[in-house]
């Protein structure tokens, strides 16, 4: 019970801070001072508090969207660990539905924009589900390179102690090329450049954004917060997978996995900054290059 509150502490505290600091990231490459590194907890406060205007059109699907967006985060991150804190929720094949609880609340996402009966928001949610089918076939491939090494089918033995001996040993180059691909995922996953723009206005290239069109005051306040929560959890899977190492402290342990995750927030904020967004027709290769890249690293552990 302490580290599944620990676990649910660390994840509500922190996780809207990491979209703080992309955006503080990307103001300064822009030459700007950008907003404050905790815009986002003060505007789902505001949000909070605000009334909402739902259409008579809408089910309960509607509803059922952003509440699930947010649970599903919540459920997953107890089954993987947070650095050397252990996942207090693990099981053999955990991984499954690890992968397929974002799968759930996708779809739910999806339902609850066509639940609308806007054209516009049916195309954002054709968009999402097609780009999300052809990075989950990555997200598996290298989740069963890691199983490989670990011997486990559990994602707390997946990033376990394991790892720090394979980067040492013959892994090294499987590992390295899993970690770029888990890093493609999560760019495509949180609607990031290249792949979505979160700040776009473009209808035309609007994918995720235009699926939240109608939801307003709580309902928004909770889809910003699945999102985030949603970036730390895929986040947290870099971070262990990439800074394995321990030392005899926890303390120092734990400040170790929230300093990786402020480095990977920049890195994202430095790639949204240096990269235009990709055509939406080569988002299908890149994905489908990053299958074939994972595939090739499990035939790297296989050998």
């Amino acid at each position: 019970m302490v580290g599944m509150l620990i676990h649910l502490l660390l994840l509500l505290l922190f996780a809207p801070l990491l979209a703080g600091i992309i955006a503080r990231t990307k103001a300064l490459f822009a030459g700007r001072r950008g907003q404050p590194v905790l815009q986002l907890y003060f505007d789902l406060l505001r949000l909070a508090r605000k009334g909402s205007v739902i259409s008579k059109t809408t089910t309960w699907v509607f509803a059922a969207g952003p509440v699930i967006g947010l649970v599903v985060p919540l459920i997953a991150a107890l089954m993987i660990p947070f650095g050397t804190l252990q996942a207090p929720l693990s099981f053999d094949g955990d991984l499954i539905l690890f992968v397929y609880l974002f799968a759930l609340a996708r779809f739910f996402t999806a339902a609850a924009a066509l639940d609308t009966g806007s054209s516009f928001e049916g195309m954002g949610a054709a968009r999402e589900v097609t780009f999300s089918c052809l990075a989950e076939p990555t997200i598996m491939f290298a989740l069963l390179v890691l199983a490989k090494l670990s011997g486990g089918l559990s994602l707390d033995i997946l990033l376990g102690d394991h790892l720090n001996a394979s980067w040492r040993g013959g892994s090294g180059p499987a590992l390295g090329l899993i970690l770029v691909c888990l890093f493609v995922v999560l760019l495509v996953e949180n609607s990031r450049i290249p792949f979505d723009d979160p700040n776009t206005h473009l209808e035309l290239t609007m994918i995720h954004e235009v699926m939240v069109l109608d939801h307003s005051g709580p309902a928004f306040a909770m889809i910003l917060y699945g999102a985030a929560l949603k970036l730390m959890v895929l986040g947290t899977l870099i971070v262990n997978l990439a800074l394995p190492w321990a030392t005899p402290w926890w303390a120092l342990n734990l400040l170790l996995y929230l300093a990786g995750l402020v480095l990977l927030a920049m890195l994202i904020g430095i790639v949204e900054s240096v990269m235009a967004r990709l055509r939406l027709v080569r988002i299908p290769q890149v994905l489908i290059g990053t299958t074939l890249i994972s595939v090739f690293a499990l035939v790297l552990v296989l050998r």
